[in-house]
């Protein structure tokens, strides 16, 4: 569904826009995901609305068919590609979603926010995870298309089709700034 609204207290959540996964995403529109995001930080600090970096240093332990193996991470993995500012929030996570184990849901209760609006990447991943969980918190949630991106070019198009349309609402960059008014 397009978006329709969005809450006067609504957050930009973005995913794991940072040096060591962009760089694997690079072949995959990060650019455009870069971009957009940055558009969008913009326009909801200007309207004094918060903005959320979300970066990932770990992994969760549990084991899976598609094994990685263990290696060690640049220094810079986790450095953020999009300036922190001011009244910003900072989530560093283990797992592919932004609210288990960090404190991002007291973050935005105290902050009375009832909506948010998620970027980033991987769009199957971090992206759905965390859309996932807000749906369960309680959040209204809006996906800005255009701001997010898989490795999964099939994975990227099935979250898009058939899972954000039963969490939330997806609209495009411009659709969104549009209705923050």
């Amino acid at each position: 569904m397009t978006a329709t609204t969005l809450d006067p207290t609504t957050a930009l959540i973005m995913i794991d826009l940072q040096k060591g996964i962009t760089a694997f995403a690079a072949e995959h529109g990060v650019d455009e995901v870069l971009a957009n995001s940055e558009k969008l930080a913009a326009a909801f600090r200007e309207r004094g609305l918060l903005v959320v970096h979300v970066n990932v240093t770990g992994g969760a332990p549990g084991r899976t068919s598609f094994s990685r193996p263990p290696r060690e991470l640049p220094a810079d993995w986790a450095e953020l590609v999009l300036p922190v500012e001011d009244g910003d929030v900072t989530v560093t996570k283990q797992t592919w979603g932004a609210f288990h184990g960090t404190d991002l849901d007291a973050a935005l209760r105290e902050r009375g926010v009832t909506q948010v609006v998620v970027t980033g990447v991987a769009t199957s991943m971090g992206v759905e995870s965390t859309a996932r969980a807000a749906h369960e918190h309680g959040y209204h949630v809006t996906i800005a298309t255009d701001a997010v991106t898989d490795m999964d070019p099939v994975s990227h198009e099935h979250s898009l089709a058939r899972v954000f349309p039963k969490l939330g609402e997806t609209g495009t960059t411009a659709e969104l700034i549009a209705l923050l008014g």
